[in-house]
């Protein structure tokens, strides 16, 4: 399927590795010019130039997203350099699982207020894709952690805000032709991704943690970003407030 993608601009958070690399590889398969940061600098560089391979335009910095100025300012550059914006992903997270103080200010400032930084910025971008081309968009990786409550933590609790503020989003935003969903991916694996530590220091929980999935296995970054992508595409351009849960059926819940 042709997801309409060729000649758009795609600027992806937390796109250096993972699963926001594969969503970036993806986009600039697909013929879109791609945007990307994260705070390793020789990781944001390795992704350009691999982007660039596919024959498409690209733009990298290295920065912290809980520095709104800075995230700002990236979306501006990137902006400038790729001549405007028509999809945003919000890959980034704090990833902690604690509930301290700062846990709790470390998963807001990341993956909540990165959020809200983000659009605050790509918004008059967006609207002026949606304007000249009817759909814009924007994705944001939240986590089947968000509706499996099995004790008290920043990670799932604001990932479940997360799921909540885009479907704020979604409402807000439609009537200018600009789109807003969520994405809640299980467990997900690949080298030196969180899974890949527990497998390498808790061997046993790893193989539990395996055998939990009714595939009996974990999911790849590429799974998830195939899902982001389309979601973000023109062929999704009726797909607005949805939270697509990809997570090879280990959540038990009815999703309707």
């Amino acid at each position: 399927m042709d997801l309409g993608l060729q000649g758009r601009r795609a600027l992806v958070l937390g796109g250096s590795r993972g699963i926001g690399r594969a969503i970036a590889d993806i986009f600039a398969a697909e013929g879109a010019a791609v945007a990307l940061c994260a705070r390793n600098k020789d990781q944001v560089t390795q992704a350009v130039q691999a982007i660039e391979r596919h024959g498409v335009n690209a733009y990298g910095e290295a920065l912290d997203i809980a520095d709104a100025s800075a995230l700002k300012a990236f979306v501006a550059n990137a902006a400038r350099t790729l001549g405007g914006l028509d999809m945003v992903v919000s890959n980034a997270s704090a990833l902690i699982q604690g509930s301290a103080p700062a846990d709790w200010k470390a998963m807001l400032d990341i993956d909540i207020l990165g959020v809200v930084n983000l659009v605050e910025a790509a918004l008059p971008h967006l609207e002026d894709a949606a304007k000249k081309r009817g759909d814009a968009s924007i994705v944001a990786i939240s986590s089947v952690s968000a509706v499996m409550a099995n004790q008290a933590s920043a990670y799932g609790a604001m990932k479940a805000a997360l799921i909540h503020l885009i479907k704020g989003y979604a409402r807000g935003l439609a009537s200018k032709k600009i789109r807003a969903n969520a994405i809640s991916p299980g467990s997900i694996y690949f080298e030196g991704g969180v899974w890949h530590r527990i497998e390498e220091r808790q061997p046993d929980f790893f193989k539990q943690m395996v055998e939990r999935n009714p595939l009996k296995r974990m999911g790849s970054p590429e799974e998830i970003a195939n899902a982001a992508v389309f979601l973000a595409s023109p062929r999704s351009s009726f797909t607005t407030g949805a939270n697509l849960i990809v997570d090879g059926a280990i959540t038990d819940r009815a999703n309707y």
